[in-house]
C-alpha cells in the first residue's frame, strides 16, 4: 500500500440528522396524507425504498422506473419523489448514452433533457417533498443546467442549496455522490464564466475558489467509493441464497473523475508545483477502492514522472509533511497566500498503521510509486488478440510501457540493473511483436552482464526490426567480449555490412566489427597457414572500414593494430598517428604509437609518448 500514518479525521461539527423511526411512515413519503398503509404495505414500502437507495447508490439508474411504478403502486402521497426519481435517473441514463467530455459544447435543451427539466420542475413547484429530497431535487436541477450550458443558473442554485452547509455524516452513499458532483459542476462553472473586473487579486481568488471546490469534490468521492464498496461488500457477505441482482460494476463518470483529477492539473498550470504534488499523495494515501485502481495508477506514474524529472533531494519534502510555503520548484510568479485551506465534517480513509513504508528521498518514493503501478498494470493487462480488445490492449500496453521506462530511469540512476532486468522479464507478458520492450530488456540484460542472455533477446530484436543495424552491431560486441562466441560475432557482423549499405556510417561499422573478429579468430588458430588467411581477411575489413569513415579513429587505430601484429612496423606508425590527429588523446592510439616507437628503437619518443599518456590517464600508472 501507498504511505503515511494517517491523520484523524475531524469530529463532525453539524449534528447529525435523525434516522427515521420505522413507525415514521415511509423514507420517500412528502407531506403525510391519507390513512395509515397497512404492515405488509408498510414492509413493501421500506423494501422499495431499500431497493430505489441501493439503486441511486450503484448508479443502476435502468432499475428506477420500474421501482419508482412498484412504489406509486404500494404508497400515498409519493409523487412528487417519484417525479425527482425519474427525473434524475433518465439525466443520468442521458449523460451515460451521450457521455460529457472536457472541453466539449453544451448539450442544449434537447426532447430528453426537456423531459427531465418537467420532472424536476413538477417535483419542486408543489413543494410537498421533505427537505433533504428538496435539496436533492436542486442538485440534480443545477447539474441540469450545467449540462445545457446555463452556468449562472447552476451557480445560483447551488447559492440556494448551500451546499458548504450539506451533511456528509449519517447519509446514504448516494448523497455523499451528489455532493461531490456539485462541487465538482461548481467549479467547471466557475471555470466556464468569465471575471467582469481584471483585477489580479480577484483572479486569484477566483483561482483558489475553482481548486477548492475540486479538492472537495475529489474527497467527497473519495469518501463516497469507500462508502459505497463497504455497503457492496456488506450486502454480498449478508445476501439469502435466493437470487437477487447481481453486483454492479462502478464507473467514476465524468463529474467525480473531474473532481478527482483537476485539481493537481490546475495547480500545475499556475506553478505550484508543491501543491500539485501534495494533491497527488492525498489521493494515493485513500484507502483504494476498485473504481479508483486505474485512477491512482495513473497518477502514481504521473507523480513518479514528476519526482524523477523536476525534483531533486534538495527540494524534496518527506510525505507526511505539509507542502513547503516556499520552493524552488514553484513559479517565482506564484503567491502562496493565495492558497486556502479548508474543512471537512468527513474525510475519506487513509491507510495508516505502523508497519507502512514512507520514502526518504525522491528516487525512493518513485521507484516505490512505479513498482505499484507495474502491479496493477501486470494484474490488469489485457492480452487477448481478438479484433474486440484491440483498442483496450494496445491502451494496455502503453501504460505499462510508459512504466517500465521510468523504471528504466529510476532504477539506472541507481545501478539497479540487475532489479531491472528482472522487472522487464516480467513485461514480456506484454511484449508480443512490441520491439521496444524487447530492446528494452536486452539492454538491461547487457548492463546486468547477463550477456548469452541478451544475445538470444537481440536476436527477436533483428526479426521484429531487421533494417536496424545497431541491434545486430551489439550482438555483434557481445559475441567478441566475455562470450567469445566468434562465428557468432561474424555472423552478426556480416548482418551489419549488408543491413549497412544505405549509410556508409554504419557500413564502416559493420566492416571494423568484421575486422576484429576475424583478428580474434587469427588469435585462436593452430595452424600458421589459416592464422595467415584470417589476417589477411581482417587486414581487409579494416581497410574497407578505413575507406569508408576516413574521420573514424577507431579504424585508422585497428587498421594500425592489424599492420603491427603482421609486423608492418612503418605502415603502423602512418595509420596510428593518423588515428592521433583525429583523436589526440587516446589511450590506446598512445599505447601502440610508444609501442612501434620502441620497436624501431626511438625510445626517447616512446618515453615521451608515456610522460604524456599519464598526465592525461593517470590512473594507468
Amino acid at each position: 500500500e501507498y504511505m503515511g500514518v494517517a491523520e484523524k479525521a475531524p469530529a463532525a461539527t453539524v449534528p447529525q440528522l435523525p434516522r427515521p423511526l420505522p413507525s415514521a411512515g415511509p423514507r420517500f413519503a412528502g407531506l403525510p396524507a391519507g390513512p395509515a398503509p397497512a404492515m405488509a404495505t408498510k414492509k413493501g414500502g421500506s423494501r422499495l425504498e431499500t431497493e430505489i437507495e441501493r439503486s441511486r447508490s450503484e448508479c443502476q439508474w435502468e432499475r428506477i422506473p420500474e421501482l419508482v411504478k412498484q412504489l406509486s403502486a404500494k404508497l400515498i402521497a409519493n409523487d412528487d419523489m417519484a417525479e425527482l426519481l425519474l427525473g434524475e435517473s433518465k439525466l443520468e441514463l442521458f449523460l451515460k448514452v451521450n457521455p460529457l467530455k472536457q472541453g466539449a459544447s453544451p448539450c442544449g435543451p434537447r426532447p430528453k433533457l426537456i423531459e427531465v427539466r418537467k420532472h424536476l420542475t413538477a417535483a419542486l413547484d408543489r413543494g410537498n417533498l421533505k427537505p433533504e429530497f428538496l435539496q436533492e431535487a436542486h442538485l440534480v436541477m443545477a447539474k441540469l443546467n450545467y449540462i445545457e450550458g446555463d452556468y449562472k443558473e447552476a451557480l445560483n442554485t447551488y447559492a440556494k442549496v448551500g451546499i458548504d452547509d450539506l451533511q456528509l455524516a449519517a447519509v446514504p452513499p448516494y448523497r455523499l455522490r451528489m455532493i461531490a458532483e456539485a462541487y465538482s459542476t461548481k467549479g467547471l462553472c466557475l471555470e466556464k464564466l468569465p471575471i467582469s473586473s481584471s483585477t489580479s487579486n480577484l483572479h486569484a481568488d477566483r483561482e483558489q475558489e475553482i481548486i477548492m471546490c475540486y479538492e472537495k469534490a475529489g474527497d467527497i468521492a473519495l469518501l463516497y467509493l469507500q462508502e459505497i464498496e463497504r455497503v457492496i461488500i456488506t450486502n454480498m457477505q449478508n445476501r439469502s441464497p435466493k437470487p437477487g441482482p447481481g453486483t454492479h460494476e462502478q464507473e467514476l463518470g465524468y463529474f467525480l473523475e473531474t473532481g478527482l483529477q483537476r485539481a493537481h492539473v490546475l495547480y500545475f498550470k499556475n506553478g505550484n508545483l508543491t501543491r500539485g504534488v501534495g494533491r497527488f499523495r492525498e489521493i494515493l494515501r485513500a484507502v483504494e477502492t476498485r473504481t479508483t485502481q486505474n485512477l491512482r495508477m495513473t497518477i502514481a506514474r504521473q507523480l513518479a514522472e514528476i519526482l524523477l524529472r523536476g525534483m531533486c533531494e534538495q527540494s524534496y519534502w518527506h510525505p507526511l509533511d505539509d507542502p513547503p510555503q516556499q520552493s524552488p520548484l514553484n513559479d517565482p510568479l506564484w503567491k502562496a497566500s493565495n492558497t486556502k485551506s479548508y474543512t471537512l465534517s468527513r474525510r475519506p480513509r487513509v491507510y495508516s498503521g505502523e508497519n507502512i513504508f514512507c520514502p526518504q528521498e525522491n528516487t525512493e518514493e518513485a521507484l516505490l510509486l512505479l513498482l505499484i503501478s507495474e502491479s496493477m498494470a501486470n494484474r490488469d493487462a489485457v492480452l487477448s488478440r481478438i479484433p474486440e480488445h484491440k483498442n483496450d490492449r494496445i491502451i494496455s500496453l502503453q501504460s505499462a510501457s510508459v512504466v517500465y521506462d521510468l523504471l528504466t530511469i529510476a532504477l539506472g540512476r541507481r545501478g539497479q540493473y540487475e532489479m531491472l532486468s528482472e522487472c522487464l522479464e516480467r513485461a514480456m507478458k506484454f511484449a508480443f511483436e512490441e520491439f521496444h520492450l524487447w530492446y528494452q530488456f536486452a539492454l538491461s540484460l547487457m548492463a546486468a552482464g547477463k550477456s548469452a542472455r541478451a544475445v538470444k533477446v537481440l536476436k527477436e530484436c533483428i526479426r521484429l526490426k531487421p533494417d536496424d543495424p545497431t541491434i545486430p552491431l551489439l550482438a555483434a560486441k557481445l559475441c567478441m567480449g566475455t562470450l567469445h562466441w566468434l562465428e557468432e560475432a561474424e555472423r552478426f557482423a556480416r548482418m551489419v555490412v549488408d543491413v549497412g549499405d544505405k549509410t556508409s556510417e554504419f557500413k564502416a561499422k559493420g566492416f571494423l566489427a568484421l575486422g576484429l573478429t576475424y583478428s580474434l579468430q587469427a588469435t585462436d588458430a593452430s595452424l600458421r597457414g589459416m592464422q595467415e588467411v584470417l589476417q589477411r581477411k581482417a587486414l581487409l575489413a579494416f581497410q574497407r572500414a578505413h575507406t569508408l569513415s576516413p574521420s573514424d579513429h577507431l579504424a585508422a587505430f585497428y587498421l594500425a593494430l592489424q599492420f603491427a601484429i603482421s609486423r608492418q612496423i612503418p605502415e603502423a606508425l602512418g595509420y596510428v598517428r593518423q588515428a592521433l590527429q583525429l583523436q589526440g588523446d587516446d589511450a590506446n592510439s598512445l599505447h601502440l604509437l610508444a609501442l612501434l616507437l620502441s620497436a624501431r628503437k626511438h625510445y626517447r619518443d616512446a618515453v615521451n609518448i608515456i610522460d604524456f599518456a599519464f598526465s592525461e590517464y593517470p590512473a594507468l600508472l
